[in-house]
């Protein structure tokens, strides 16, 4: 599987693309709020050089149908990991997550630690409230339901822009692409309830980062932690806090980027997660079998 398909997860359609050897190390790559597994392309065959990738939409965003219950970080998190059994894959996982997707990756870790065998957290959420201002009116009642129904090409344009550092990345096919995303029956309510469950107008809720973290802090992982300097969405200093926050944590600051390195710096993303990921891998992190009954250990 190296194209996109469809897989059936209780009377639902989840979106994934597989790519690599199957006997290979897995890792899973979680996108940001609104967004699809397309923002991983470029990585797709950087990583499937030495490990088994798989990317989704996570259920409810991109072209997946959404999970019955009101959007909640436990409810996207139980469903990627729903996903990950539907595939059969019961090996613990690398899991990269970039912006919604990082606090996804946190969440999964949370819930079913046997099945995480370390982070990568690109430009992620969960680090501070500071967001922005596009994302908090999504929380306003009203003004983020009515958003989130009429998206128009000049809006889809402005996330674009809001998203990258180098505007020649803002390409006329992305733009087609997030309104393909828009007329999809679920991501309107699937965003609302997503910016309503995690944020107000003035930020990103405390309580659930707090839970969070002290949640992640009960089964340490190798973990690292990036950003784009010039990120525009969630700003950089929110690296000092992750720093703070998870003290055993790599960290790296992307010099001229954004808030999609994988995208803007595809060679050095790969290298630095590579590197990280070999690492992990030497320091004793091992593969376990989920469902066996093992007491979970720190890896």
């Amino acid at each position: 599987m190296s194209t996109p398909t469809y897989i059936p997860l209780d009377g639902r359609r989840v979106r994934v693309r597989i790519d690599g050897d199957p006997d290979r190390p897995p890792v899973l790559l979680l996108h940001g709020i609104g967004r699809s597994l397309e923002d991983w392309a470029p990585q797709f065959h950087r990583l499937a050089r030495t490990h088994r990738v798989i990317a989704l939409d996570v259920p409810g965003f991109g072209f997946s149908d959404r999970p019955r219950e009101r959007i909640t970080l436990p409810v996207l998190a139980r469903g990627v990991a729903e996903t990950l059994a539907a595939l059969g894959e019961e090996r613990r996982v690398h899991v990269i997550g970039n912006s919604l997707g990082g606090a996804v990756a946190m969440q999964l870790l949370a819930l079913e630690p046997a099945r995480v065998a370390s982070l990568v957290l690109v430009n992620s959420a969960g680090f501070g409230s500071q967001v922005a201002m596009a994302l908090r009116l999504l929380a306003v009642p009203g003004i983020g339901y009515l958003a989130t129904r009429h998206t128009t090409r000049l809006a889809a344009e402005m996330n674009e822009r809001l998203i990258f550092a180098d505007k020649s990345l803002v390409t006329k096919e992305r733009i087609d692409h997030a309104i393909a995303i828009a007329e999809q029956p679920d991501p309107a309510d699937v965003m609302y309830e997503t910016a309503r469950a995690l944020a107000t107008g003035r930020g990103v809720r405390r309580e659930w980062r707090t839970e969070l973290i002290a949640a992640v802090a009960k089964y340490p992982r190798p973990t690292l932690a990036v950003w784009g300097d010039l990120d525009r969405v969630l700003p950089a200093h929110h690296l000092v806090t992750a720093r703070q926050l998870l003290p055993h944590a790599e960290t790296h600051l992307f010099t001229g980027i954004g808030h999609m390195p994988q995208i803007e710096c595809p060679d050095e993303f790969a290298q630095l997660v590579l590197t990280f990921l070999a690492g992990a891998a030497t320091a004793g992190s091992r593969t376990t079998r989920v469902g066996l009954g093992r007491a979970d250990a720190p890896s």
